[in-house]
């Protein structure tokens, strides 16, 4: 029996291995970088958003282009598809969403933001839309007819990312201004706030005559002095950006990275740090969740992919993409490997994930 359950392990890595060795390692056509990625939720199509203003549509069994979506008119920071897979919604520097049948048919466009839409996310119904901005709104939409449901509020700074939780019931957005913000969707209400965000500086009060001279004399006492030495031996936490947010399938908890390098885990219920992440090498700008739930993925600026086991923590796979900016990260449907969009060749690239580093 032993023998038997070796042999179909053996035969399942081949499989994979075979799998994946068919499936091209880069997607090219674009003319401007891949900023972002999402797959059909039947796994087959792979949607790539670009800044050379549209978003492409490939076969990911083949790397056959099947749709080339026009419309937008300045780069796209985002692409997302409906459960169903019917539904394209797609958003970026020209301030508006556009929404397209699944064959790359566009059906209508959604306006209201007025700066860059940098975030979309479905609701997991698939009748509302999300959408994040460099206006500091966020907003719901309906699916069908577009129309604007709410304007929910907004954070101080641009937001970055939106996420709705596996049962619908709650929306999460994460913002520059450090802080990640829950929202009520039944309500159309915020219930919680994640962090705090910087305090405006104050505006400093005019100098006087006496104060300029003061400060002279002071700068005079200092050059006489000898310099100190300032030995950091470890740097706090500092709040930071946030550029990604997803939750965890249970909903209990809000995963988050940004421009600190780590990716933390706080409780929905009240808001606390669970746990973080040791440092990555570089700014965070991809969260991705695996589709059985049971591993997380994050991508640097500087190409560190990393994927963590979510129940124990652990780090199951660590690499670094040399030389390739990496704006986004994204499962593919099976588990096995990652697909980022980068700025090198303007393609998205395909990694296999292996044990260990």
């Amino acid at each position: 029996m032993r023998r038997i359950g070796s042999l179909i392990a053996f035969f399942t890595l081949c499989i994979t291995t075979i799998a994946l060795a068919q499936t091209p390692a880069e997607f090219k056509g674009h003319t401007g970088l891949v900023f972002n990625v999402a797959f059909s939720p039947d796994g087959k199509t792979l949607a790539t958003a670009s800044f050379d203003n549209t978003v492409k549509l490939w076969d990911f069994s083949n790397g056959k282009e099947l749709a080339t979506l026009k419309g937008h008119t300045a780069p796209v920071y985002a692409v997302v598809f409906n459960k169903e897979g019917d539904l394209i919604a797609t958003a970026g520097q020209d301030k508006t969403i556009r929404i397209w049948a699944k064959d790359g048919k566009f059906l209508r466009e959604l306006k209201g933001h007025t700066e860059i839409v940098d975030s979309l996310a479905f609701s997991p119904d698939g009748k509302m839309l999300a959408s994040g901005s460099a206006d500091k709104s966020v907003r719901l939409w309906n699916a069908d007819d577009g129309k604007e449901i709410k304007n929910l509020g907004s954070h101080n700074q641009s937001v970055y990312t939106v996420a709705f939780s596996p049962n619908g019931e709650l929306l999460a957005s994460g913002s520059n201004d450090t802080t990640i913000k829950i929202w009520e969707v039944k309500g159309q209400k915020e219930i919680k706030m994640i962090g705090t965000p910087p305090k405006e500086p104050e505006k400093p009060a005019p100098k006087k005559k006496e104060d300029k001279e003061k400060k002279k004399e002071e700068k005079k006492e200092e050059k006489k002095e000898e310099p100190k030495k300032i030995e950091i031996k470890d740097l706090p936490d500092v709040p930071e950006g946030i550029t990604g947010v997803a939750f965890t399938p249970d909903n209990s908890q809000v995963m988050a990275v940004g421009f600190d390098k780590k990716l933390r885990f706080f409780s929905v219920a009240d808001g606390k740090e669970i746990k973080k992440m040791p440092s990555t090498p570089d700014d965070l700008f991809g969260l991705a969740l695996s589709r059985d739930g049971k591993f997380v993925a994050t991508s640097g600026y500087g190409g560190s992919l990393r994927v963590y086991e979510l129940a124990s923590g652990k780090t199951v796979f660590s690499h670094h993409l040399k030389k390739m900016v990496t704006y986004c990260v994204q499962f593919t449907p099976d588990g096995k490997a990652l697909v980022t969009g980068h700025e090198k060749d303007y393609a998205a690239r395909v990694t296999p994930i292996q044990d260990g580093k």
